[in-house]
C-alpha cells in the first residue's frame, strides 16, 4: 500500500513530471513508501518496533489510495490502524523472557478456515464496492484488500502463514498499482515482495530453533 497518466486526479503536492515524460511523484507517497521498507526490515527481525512504522506508513497511504480512486485499499489503511496497534499490544504480550517473539504456524483446519473467511470476505466487499461505489478495479482492488487483513492479522497472532499471504498481496498488487500509474509503490510492492520471500525464511529458521 498520484499522476494523471490514467486521467485520475493528480496528488496533492505531486511533484511535476519532467521533459522525458516520467510519472509525477507525491511526496506523500514517497514518504509512505520510505517507511514500508523500515516496517518490514523491523518485522522481518520480529521486533516489536515496526508497529510504530507501519502505523506511520498507513496514515500517510490513506489519502494517497483514495485520491486514485482505490477505495478498498485507502478504507483498508483505515483498519490497519487497529490491526497495527492491536499487534503491538499482541507482540509485547507474548514477547519471550529474552524480549524475543515468538513464531508459531496453523494447522490444516486454521488454514482452511481463514482461506474461506478470506475468500467470502473478498467477493462480499469487492461487490459492495461495484454496485455503490465508481471504484476502479473493484474486485482486484478488493482481492489486495481482503488478503492484506487476513494476512495483518496472522501478523498480528505471530503466525508463519503471514508471510506467504503478503507475497500473494504482492503478486496481485504490484500489476494494480502499476495500472494506476502508482510508480514508487509498484517499485515498494517489489521490493516488498523479495523481503516476504526473505522474511518467510528468517521466521522459517526462528521457528526451527525453538523446536
Amino acid at each position: 500500500m498520484q499522476t494523471t497518466a490514467w486521467g485520475g486526479p493528480a496528488a496533492s503536492g505531486a511533484i511535476p513530471s519532467d521533459d522525458l515524460g516520467i510519472a509525477a511523484v507525491s511526496p506523500l507517497e514517497a514518504v509512505a513508501a520510505a517507511l514500508g521498507v523500515i516496517n518490514i526490515v523491523l518485522l522481518i527481525r520480529r521486533s516489536i518496533w515496526n508497529y510504530a512504522f507501519g502505523l506511520a506508513m498507513v496514515i500517510l497511504y490513506a489519502p494517497v489510495f483514495f485520491e486514485q480512486r482505490l477505495y478498498s485499499d485507502a478504507l483498508l489503511q483505515l483498519f490497519f490502524v487497529a490491526v497495527q496497534l492491536y499487534g503491538w499490544w499482541a507482540w509485547r504480550r507474548s514477547a519471550g523472557r529474552m524480549g524475543d517473539i515468538l513464531v508459531e504456524r496453523l494447522d490444516w483446519r486454521g488454514r482452511m478456515l481463514w482461506t474461506l473467511v478470506g475468500a467470502l470476505a473478498w467477493l462480499a466487499w469487492s461487490s459492495g464496492m461495484r454496485h455503490f461505489t465508481d471504484a476502479v478495479n473493484p474486485y482486484w482492488d478488493g482481492a489486495v484488500a481482503a488478503m492484506s487483513v487476513t494476512a495483518q492479522a496472522l501478523q498480528a497472532k505471530r503466525l508463519i502463514e503471514t508471510w506467504p499471504l503478503w507475497v500473494a498481496v504482492d503478486l496481485v498488487a504490484i500489476p494494480l498499482y502499476w495500472s494506476r500509474d502508482l510508480k514508487v509503490t509498484t517499485l515498494l510492492y517489489v521490493l516488498f515482495l523479495l523481503m516476504s520471500l526473505w522474511g518467510w525464511r528468517a521466521w522459517l529458521r526462528a521457528e526451527r530453533a525453538t523446536t
